[in-house]
């Protein structure tokens, strides 16, 4: 703490006085009139005597800062954890914050005692200050914290990154090698992208013939069909039919139906494979024919291969996998490859409108090594299916741009 007195002919100039000499942060603790000079004092005017202190913060500050720091890191040498951590700075935070708030205290009480001008905004200082010095530490411990992440993981600054946009392990790590390959003076953000769009495998599908979609349950087969049927139909003024073999869950044949009436399209419903070749028959008129398929378990061999024949019924190579964005990575792998059966040649990846990371399209790609031909963004029909360049989906990948 340091103390000064200040003898000035008003307060105007103690206070330009003080706040030159002890900063913006001093407090006024006392005030008093008094005579100086003359013959023992008298016949002279009175000044002012006032006296003004401020916490000598700037060294015990640096002091405190500094003994977190070497608090911290001896716990990191020690391998105690994060958590360990977080409550040393926790309590040191509380400990500073505390002898801060009985000061101010102490203060505030000398100033009332002895009656004299206070200035509010020295005090919101004060505790601006120190929320400023909490900022601090919580940054401080958030650095830490991922230096350890780190540490302990052994992974670099950009597979965690990769990592965190929902890209699997694997993946990650063979996009970092392949950076880690290029010699060309560019930036690591720009080799991450060079790659990760160089891995990006989009065809133009030509939508003709009969057109089969594929998928598991509840990735939107039927949405996408119906979003398929309206950008045929409306969009490029195309005959198209509609045939659905999903009897097994409710509503699928009603709500498929619906759409077809409103775009005033045929549609059949399907129970059989010879009910198969009847549909395709009547519709053989149509520019395009789209068949939506029964959600089926890949892991159920027996149901697959029952779907198999009814696509091979329809004798296409135009048969698109339907998955979703929000697929969780372990079943990626296991939808993907699942479905091989089938012989799929492209991938519709569905629901980017409900995730907000979107790692999953390139692991999808990667695991099933098919282009990709379309994208669904929300629930509007025909509106929310696009295709998407590989640049558009670089960007989603590497969380660069956002859906809604």
């Amino acid at each position: 703490m340091v103390i000064k007195k200040y003898r000035v002919n008003n307060m105007t100039e103690a206070l330009t006085r003080i706040r030159y000499e002890l900063g913006k942060d001093a407090v006024i603790v006392s005030q008093r009139k008094i005579r100086k000079g003359g013959i023992f004092g008298l016949f002279t005017k009175k000044i002012l005597e006032v006296t003004a202190a401020v916490e000598n913060n700037k060294n015990d500050s640096s002091k405190d800062m500094q003994e977190s720091i070497d608090a911290i890191k001896k716990l990191m040498s020690n391998k105690l954890g994060e958590e360990a951590v977080v409550s040393k700075v926790s309590t040191e935070v509380e400990k500073r914050s505390q002898d801060r708030i009985e000061i101010k205290e102490d203060m505030e009480e000398k100033v009332r005692s002895n009656r004299v001008i206070y200035d509010e905004n020295l005090i919101e200082r004060y505790n601006e200050k120190i929320v400023e010095e909490v900022q601090q530490m919580k940054s401080m411990i958030n650095e830490m914290m991922n230096m350890n992440n780190i540490q302990k993981s052994g992974k670099g600054k950009v597979q965690l990154k990769l990592e965190k946009c929902d890209l699997n392990e694997n993946l990650a790590k063979r996009i970092v090698d392949k950076v880690n390959k290029i010699e060309e003076s560019k930036t690591e953000d720009e080799k991450v992208r060079e790659v990760v769009e160089d891995m990006i495998n989009v065809v133009p599908t030509k939508l003709d013939n009969v057109v089969v979609l594929v998928g598991p349950t509840g990735v939107g087969k039927t949405t996408t069909i119906a979003k398929l049927a309206g950008r045929l139909a409306l969009l490029e003024k195309k005959k198209v039919g509609l045939i659905t073999i999903d009897t097994y869950r409710i509503g699928a044949v009603e709500q498929l139906k619906t759409y077809a009436d409103i775009m005033n399209i045929p549609f059949k419903v399907v129970l059989s494979i010879k009910d198969m070749e009847l549909a395709i028959e009547s519709m053989k008129d149509c520019d395009v024919i789209l068949v939506d398929t029964t959600g089926r378990s890949s892991k159920n061999t027996m149901q697959i291969s029952e779907l198999r024949a009814f696509v091979d019924k329809v004798n296409t190579e135009n048969i698109h996998l339907v998955i979703s964005c929000t697929t969780k990575n372990k079943d990626i792998e296991v939808i993907v490859n699942g479905y091989k059966l089938l012989n799929y040649n492209s991938i519709i990846v569905t629901k980017l409108d409900e995730t907000s990371t979107y790692g999953s399209i390139l692991n999808i790609l990667e695991c099933a090594d098919k282009p990709i031909s379309f994208v669904t963004t929300g629930q509007n029909v025909p509106d929310d299916i696009k295709m998407m360049n590989p640049k558009e989906l670089t960007n989603l990948i590497l969380g660069e741009e956002v859906i809604c």
